[in-house]
């Protein structure tokens, strides 16, 4: 897979900027992750969620691919719902 899957049409531009952002992370690892992870989800995300995502894309590749590895863990204020459906779409294959 090479990128987004999902239109962008019908979308927000906060969505729309949150769907290009998940695909163009710099490590091809969180690509795959959040970027699939978005395609399946970003049009169903609350407000809330969506400014949690905003929160969680400003981390670093290598602190948040290590936290959703099981690796290493993130600071209390991102431990959240959201943080945790990412982590779990990643682990049941949602990102290969």
């Amino acid at each position: 897979m090479t990128g987004t899957t999902r239109s962008s049409g019908g979308l927000d531009d906060r969505r729309k900027r949150l769907l290009f952002r998940c695909w163009h992370r710099g490590t091809r690892e969180m690509d795959l992750i959040l970027g699939q992870f978005a395609d399946a989800e970003i049009g169903t995300l609350t407000d809330a969620e969506l400014g949690e995502l905003e929160a969680l894309i400003e981390l670093n590749d290598h602190d948040l691919y290590a936290a959703v590895s099981g690796a290493d863990t993130l600071p209390a204020e991102f431990k959240n719902g959201l943080f945790e459906r990412i982590r779990t779409y990643g682990h049941q294959g949602g990102a290969a």
